[in-house]
């Protein structure tokens, strides 16, 4: 017999995903209903899902829910783009030339272990509620992965590829570009979902406290008025287009691997 149990099928993990979400808003249910906690504190599911959908048609702090998820999706998608934009060719050059290695790892080293929340205070300073400050705070969070894939993509290259283009007389740049980029691929796609996911996370935290709008902004406005079903909607809007991005990057990455044979 063997030692690890059968994998579920597919309409079996379904199953236990429904039952996993069923059990979960159960028991929110049953624990709002208790009287354990006061209902301006814990709303039951169908309160906030009530207030989930006035948000899209009422506006609450300025804008509509869809308004505020807009604009944290363009704060998140100028950060994520730089960092990928900077990090991906930085990464690979790295693993490609020792001694710009030799160069940038020790700072990259130093500052890929601050917290993008701890990039907050200097953020405000100097961008105050504009989005530099968000899209710093963004980068942060998104640059460190992807630098780290690409890199490791790049020096995963196996050597023959390297050796047949060095036979050929490639140039430093092609070398980059034809050789090392389609080889690390794999490699850069399973970092930009970490990186998206460290991203979208790091926006809302700078939203929280460095922004005139966007799902964190609602989310503070509405613990400030004491209204948890305002803030428990922002949790669920978070947590739905963060499971989208996942979802389209893994498709991405899916089809890449299938694509290289993996």
């Amino acid at each position: 017999m063997s030692a690890n149990p059968r994998e579920p099928s597919r309409s079996q993990l379904v199953a236990l995903n429904i039952a996993g979400f069923v059990g979960f808003f159960a028991l929110w249910q049953l624990i709002a209903m208790s009287g354990l906690t006061p209902p301006q504190f814990l709303p039951t599911p169908l309160e906030v899902l009530q207030k989930f959908i006035q948000l899209m048609q009422a506006p609450f702090a300025g804008f509509t829910l869809q308004e505020h998820l807009l604009s944290s999706l363009i704060r998140f998608g100028l950060g994520f783009g730089l960092a990928v934009l900077i990090a991906v060719p930085l990464g690979l050059m790295m693993g490609w030339f020792g001694w710009l290695d030799d160069i940038v790892s020790p700072l990259f080293e130093a500052v890929r272990f601050v917290a993008p929340i701890a990039w907050v205070p200097f953020a405000a300073l100097w961008f105050g509620t504009g989005i530099g400050g968000p899209t710093l705070i963004i980068f942060s969070g998104a640059f460190p992965p992807c630098l780290i894939n690409a890199y490791r993509g790049a020096r995963q290259v196996e050597t023959r590829h390297i050796e047949a283009a060095r036979m050929l007389g490639v140039s430093n740049f092609k070398m980059i570009t034809e050789v090392l980029l389609p080889s690390s691929i794999p490699s850069i796609v399973a970092g930009l979902r970490v990186s998206a996911g460290l991203g979208w996370q790091s926006l809302v935290g700078a939203e929280l406290i460095v922004a005139s709008s966007g799902i964190g902004y609602l989310m503070t406005k509405g613990q400030s008025s004491i209204n948890t079903p305002i803030v428990m909607s922002g949790m669920l809007a978070i947590g739905l287009v963060g499971v989208v991005i996942d979802v389209i990057l893994r498709r991405v990455e899916a089809h890449i691997q299938r694509g290289h044979g993996q």
